[in-house]
């Protein structure tokens, strides 16, 4: 029994040293021998986002065209459809009806319009301050590109025995409405040929200069459109006509004169009944204009959109099949803006001294 209760005091002992050890272990931090140690994983931490710059806000860009009859407007109203599709918010477009060239150029001074559909002529005269814009030159006018062209049609009836500038000495020309480009254009190019104080002039437009000559009260008229020209076809019909030539030796004077908006254009034979020949010409063109204030990436984009998807505008108006990158700068009258010419020099397209803003 004694030994029994020697055994028991043993065991106790032990236990209460083990126990000891135990407390000893723990307070010291020590772990068992048998657990690995697991690293502490370091905290995740999200980079800064780098400061951004916010997409610039959409630029209105006010299109001033022309008449719902004319070509201008269905152009230009393809154009802004474009711009809004294309241009990645950047650019909100409206397309106007407007009283054209002349209107539109005036309404870029004013602030109205921001990109502008017009003859390069009136765009000359209005950044010059000339004719029409004396005393009210608008100096904000900057070239985009020109578009097609405007021929210089000399109408005379076939039976009238005119076949040369020359005839015209004596004769009743009309030359245009009074105020228009066309009657510029004609009183610049009969000076330069030496006739403007040897004809008459009448300050008619397309219809009553067509039906003056089928009634013989004008012996030609000046009319400046696409051509076949309605008036002209019309007037064809019943009375046979003939187009006076335009030498090249004409137009190497006027642009020696500074008048390098006119170019050289053939008119085909057969483009209206009694017109048997080729017949050699001048032309003006349509064209884009915009302010100088416009932003450059606005313009770049205008012109980029334009040519890019040339196909759509040309489905808009037979007069588009006309426009092409490789002529936007033929006939140029007036300084380009600087977006214009970014894009046209990305385009290895070499500019001008003249043009350069």
């Amino acid at each position: 029994m004694a030994s029994r209760n020697v055994v028991i005091a043993v065991a106790v002992v032990v236990l209460v040293i083990l126990a000891a050890m135990a407390l000893l272990l723990a307070q010291r931090g020590a772990a068992p021998a048998t657990s690995p140690t697991t690293p502490t994983p370091s905290p995740v931490t999200s980079p800064t986002p780098s400061p951004t710059t916010p997409p610039p806000s959409p630029y209105e860009l006010k299109i001033f065209t022309g008449g719902t009859g004319g070509v201008y407007y269905p152009l230009g109203t393809k154009l802004a459809d474009m711009l809004n599709k294309y241009s990645a918010g950047r650019i909100k477009a409206t397309a106007s009806t407007s009283g054209a060239s002349v209107a539109n150029a005036r309404a870029l001074a004013a602030g109205d319009a921001s990109l502008v559909f017009i003859q390069n002529d009136i765009a000359f005269y209005a950044y010059k301050g000339i004719y029409m814009f004396e005393g009210s030159r608008v100096e904000v006018i900057r070239g985009v590109a020109v578009l097609y062209p405007e021929i210089i049609q000399i109408v005379v009836r076939a039976d009238s025995g005119i076949r040369s500038l020359k005839d015209l000495e004596g004769k009743i020309v009309a030359v245009g409405a009074a105020g228009s480009g066309t009657a510029v254009e004609a009183e610049i190019i009969l000076r330069a040929a030496g006739l403007w104080d040897k004809i008459t002039p009448q300050y008619l437009d397309f219809r009553q200069a067509a039906e003056s000559l089928k009634l013989g009260t004008v012996h030609a008229a000046f009319i400046v459109a696409g051509i076949p020209t309605a008036a002209v076809q019309e007037l064809a019909a019943t009375t046979p006509v003939n187009l006076v030539s335009i030498p090249q030796d004409l137009h190497s004077k006027l642009v020696a004169q500074g008048y390098r908006f006119f170019i050289p254009v053939n008119v085909p034979k057969g483009t209206y009944s009694g017109v048997t020949e080729d017949v050699q010409t001048l032309a003006v063109l349509a064209m884009l204009a915009v302010r100088a204030d416009v932003p450059e990436d606005v313009v770049y984009k205008v012109l980029d959109i334009m040519f890019t998807y040339i196909g759509e505008l040309r489905a808009a108006h037979a007069r588009a099949e006309a426009i092409s990158l490789e002529k936007a700068l033929e006939g140029m009258p007036i300084p380009l803006h600087p977006g214009a010419v970014k894009y046209y020099k990305d385009k290895g397209i070499t500019i001008p001294p003249e043009l350069q803003p």
